[in-house]
């Protein structure tokens, strides 16, 4: 879903764990988050997504702004996601609602897809949950990870297919025990 003018972007790279963080950031706050990849790919996603994406004061003056919240979050040094504005204009209302819910999950906790449909007030709409879930513009900022399974376990990582599913519930493991939550194995 592409907005109808062009949107005024700044994009970033920082440090994390899990390779560079890049970070695209709007004037209304951060508008894309990947972990990994090249800064070259992640800018041909904000192109596709947004169309034409261009630097504007604003934007640079919000991403200034939450610079120093966002490398406290990958460095580990804090987990408050609610000081780091969100920019989902362009995300359906159905997924806004989703990704906010999903951003409410504490650190250290998990969720499961139907929980959040319960959540969002539609309780038979776990899948579309999923569904929402998985196209996820910003990595994590909105904790997808902690979305899991009915029955405790994984279900599954990443909607944008730039890992294979095996590397994806591998890095969805690895971030969950960060946080000190271990999932089982499926069938367990």
């Amino acid at each position: 879903m592409h907005r109808a003018d062009p949107t005024p972007l700044v994009l970033a790279t920082l440090a994390n764990p899990d390779g560079p963080f890049h970070v695209a950031v709007s004037a209304q706050g951060v508008a894309a988050a990947t972990s990994g990849g090249s800064q070259d790919a992640f800018r041909a996603t904000l192109m596709r997504r947004f169309g034409d994406v261009r630097p504007s004061e604003a934007a640079r003056a919000r991403l200034g702004g939450l610079l120093a919240a966002l490398e406290a979050i990958l460095d580990g040094r804090s987990t408050d996601l609610a000081g780091v504005a969100l920019d989902l204009g362009d995300r359906p209302p159905f997924d806004r609602a989703v990704l906010l819910a999903v951003r409410d999950i504490p650190c250290g906790a998990t969720a499961s897809y139907g929980e959040i449909a319960r959540r969002v007030g539609a309780p038979r709409a776990a899948r579309a949950v999923g569904g929402a879930v998985g196209r996820c513009p910003i990595d994590v900022l909105i904790p997808c990870h902690r979305v899991i399974a009915a029955d405790g376990t994984l279900g599954g990582y990443g909607g944008d297919g730039s890992i294979d599913r095996r590397e994806a519930l591998r890095r969805k493991r690895a971030l969950l025990l960060r946080e000190g939550v271990t999932v089982p194995p499926p069938g367990r």
